[in-house]
């Protein structure tokens, strides 16, 4: 399965990057996905595609996204929404007429697959304690890359590794935001955790 960008913005842009991922999901086979971090929504669809290949209807996604940009974010990484292509910025300012790194716009991408998502809006600092982990078997971490941020993320879904799920860490190697490499090195030291480091160190995989 081909990693698909649907005339939208991924982080997942680098060739080869999100084929890679995705063939990380197929060997798993997870039933319970869970992405901190749902930017446009492009990750988001792709797995969708992917779990309902493989499992039909018996499947759940959950997002969880600041989805938006204010002064309380602002010290987290967020990609540019800008588009470079005049054509994608016409599309979304006057045929779709929506912004899409919004919860509406990305509940449109996925709409095809609305009975198996559930897309939240918030900090993930706060919502992932309200979150039910039980039945979580993967989930991909990209969201929020200061160091206590992604230092609370591996904490809050450490039930998932409890029970042999796997987190599947973004950015690992990113050089402008070391404490993403910090929280993760220490995570795993700390719970003496197995990581495997991927696609050139770009992702960190792990599991118990």
């Amino acid at each position: 399965m081909k990693y698909k960008k649907y005339f939208r913005k991924t982080s997942l842009k680098q060739k080869g990057d999100g084929d890679f991922f995705l063939q990380e999901i197929k060997d798993k086979r997870p039933k319970f996905f869970l992405e901190i971090g749902v930017f446009h929504g492009v990750t988001a669809r792709n797995v969708c595609e992917l779990l309902h290949t493989i499992h039909g209807e018996d499947f759940k996604y959950i997002g969880l996204d600041l989805f938006e940009i204010n002064d309380e974010n602002k010290s987290e990484i967020i990609p540019s929404n800008i588009f470079s292509n005049p054509i994608k910025q016409f599309f979304f300012k006057y045929i779709k007429r929506q912004n899409p790194y919004t919860i509406e716009a990305v509940k449109d991408l996925l709409g095809k697959f609305k009975s198996n998502i559930h897309l939240i809006k918030g900090n993930s600092n706060e919502i992932l304690k309200k979150i039910d982990m039980s039945k979580i078997d993967y989930v991909f971490l990209d969201g929020g890359h200061d160091y206590n941020t992604v230092r609370n993320d591996l904490y809050n879904c450490m039930e998932v590794i409890n029970k042999n799920g796997t987190i599947l860490c973004d950015d690992y190697n990113l050089s402008y935001a070391p404490g993403v490499k910090k929280a993760i090195d220490e995570f795993v030291k700390e719970k003496n955790l197995k990581c495997k480091l991927l696609r050139s160190s770009r992702f960190a995989k792990i599991e118990k």
